[in-house]
């Protein structure tokens, strides 16, 4: 399948179900609180639906677009549509995969039914309940996108345990991008503290970057050297990986073959999992980034390697195709070094995937700050940012992870104090509870209109400079 297809897929398929999952929020507190939701839409609908539903009335595919009737909030008896629950909503998919809404009886929404306002408050809409009740319902998308994370990474945890190198058990050190080499680090080094406060696992590195202005690492196993970032460094690696992909810093692993790819000049070679390959044309390759540049040098020619077997060093002759390839997957970094395993009970994976959950959080918010700059503005993405984090063959574990991350990103974006976004209401909500004074419908109104357009406005920057970085870097 072409690699843009089955990423956009992947993406689809990802923001479905977190869609689903922010707006289940808000219907599931607004049915705790007896508040009618009127339709629940996964995807927006301009013009017309792809399916409507609603129960014990009708079932319809692609229907055009209908004038709606802006006074239905007020037909039939309120006791009895209390009673009606989730049968009184309307429920659909849209074909405009940008998110989706849950149009909620006596609120000033998305969906600007100003008229419905207009009528005399009832019992079963959002603006009679008290402002308590109110930020419930408004802050639940958020709640259940963050929930929904952690559930992944306790789901994750429970089914596959976790498998952690010490960043002192990785004997080879760390390869670094070129932007980290520029401000110091040299290939080889292991990191040991940043800010004086000591890490231990590759996580704890990547966690603490956004906000680090010393880095203190191990060099040749026996100098410790402390780095003093430059100012904007991550802007810096940040530009490089978009330009160039790559991470900051990667494992210097060992060329130990996991397998061998079909027809590939690997496989003619004779080579097996499990062998160590330490030399191109008798040129030393400790780790698998000199062994790469060593075969880009080769591409397009046979070379010798210098291989360790079972204990014994052995010569093979092995083709090296145009793109400078061999033909070999590498073997992951918990199977070369010591590993520290960690198996979780039922129990168990709950408190962790909670904690996994509520340091992604915490990392992202940090993050924040970088996109006020110039520098974080350009950096910006969308949709294509969003895919290229995806893998391009298929991985239930990937796929689940990075549905993780995406579902605390939108947590996170939903509660910005911005106009037409969850965080818009909660604040104007907040208001009112500490001055005991509402703002107006029309205030409300004129906000909302303002907010989606702020919205809309960001959404085409975003995406632009998807478009930018693909036709110019």
């Amino acid at each position: 399948m072409n690699i843009f297809l089955f990423k956009t897929l992947e993406v689809l398929l990802a923001l479905s179900i977190l869609v689903f999952v922010h707006e289940l929020g808000h219907y599931t507190f607004a049915r705790i609180f007896h508040v009618w939701v009127e339709k629940f839409y996964l995807f927006f609908n301009p013009w017309f639906s792809i399916v409507k539903w609603k129960p014990g009335k009708y079932l319809r595919w692609f229907v055009p677009g209908e004038k709606e009737n802006t006074t239905n909030a007020v037909h039939g008896n309120e006791d009895e549509k209390e009673k009606r629950g989730w049968r009184a909503t309307e429920y659909g998919i849209g074909w405009l995969p940008l998110g989706g809404y849950c149009t909620i009886a006596g609120m000033i929404d998305e969906s600007m039914n100003t008229e419905q306002m207009k009528q005399p408050a009832k019992s079963y809409e959002f603006r009679s309940k008290s402002a308590w009740k109110r930020l419930l319902i408004m802050l639940g998308g958020v709640l259940f996108n963050l929930l929904f994370a952690m559930l992944i990474y306790a789901g994750i945890v429970y089914a596959i345990g976790e498998k952690k190198v010490l960043l002192i058990d990785a004997t080879e050190g760390m390869d670094y991008c070129n932007a980290a080499h520029q401000a110091g680090f040299v290939d080889g080094d292991i990191p040991i503290a940043m800010d004086g406060k000591p890490v231990m696992e590759y996580n704890d590195v990547m966690q603490n970057m956004i906000d680090c202005k010393t880095v203190t690492v191990l060099r040749n196993h026996t100098d410790t050297v402390t780095i003093n970032l430059p100012e904007k460094f991550l802007f810096a690696v940040n530009q490089e990986l978009q330009d160039s992909g790559g991470v900051f810093m990667m494992y210097r692993l060992p060329v130990v073959v996991a397998q061998t790819e079909a027809r590939s000049g690997a496989e003619k070679a004779g080579l097996q999992a499990g062998d160590r390959l330490l030399a191109v044309n008798n040129d030393s390759t400790p780790s698998y980034t000199e062994f790469v540049g060593a075969l880009k040098a080769k591409a397009d020619s046979t070379v010798t390697l210098t291989v360790l077997r079972d204990g014994n060093l052995i010569n093979v002759k092995a083709d090296i195709d145009g793109n400078g390839k061999l033909g070999i997957r590498l073997t992951e970094p918990e199977k070369v070094f010591k590993t520290i395993s960690i198996n979780y009970g039922l129990l168990a994976s709950i408190p962790r995937g909670i904690e996994m959950g509520w340091d992604k959080m915490v990392t992202y918010v940090k993050s924040l700050k970088l996109v006020f700059t110039k520098e974080g503005a350009q950096s910006l993405g969308g949709f294509g940012a969003i895919g290229s984090i995806f893998p391009e063959t298929w991985s239930w574990l990937d796929f689940w992870n990075i549905t993780a991350f995406i579902s605390i990103i939108l947590a996170v974006m939903n509660v910005l104090p911005i106009p037409a976004l969850d965080g818009g209401h909660v604040l104007f909500l907040l208001y009112e509870i500490i001055t005991g004074r509402k703002p107006s419908d029309k205030f409300l109104e004129r906000a909302q209109i303002v907010g989606m357009a702020l919205l809309f406005a960001l959404l085409i920057f975003a995406n632009g400079n998807d478009i930018y970085r693909y036709l110019f870097r």
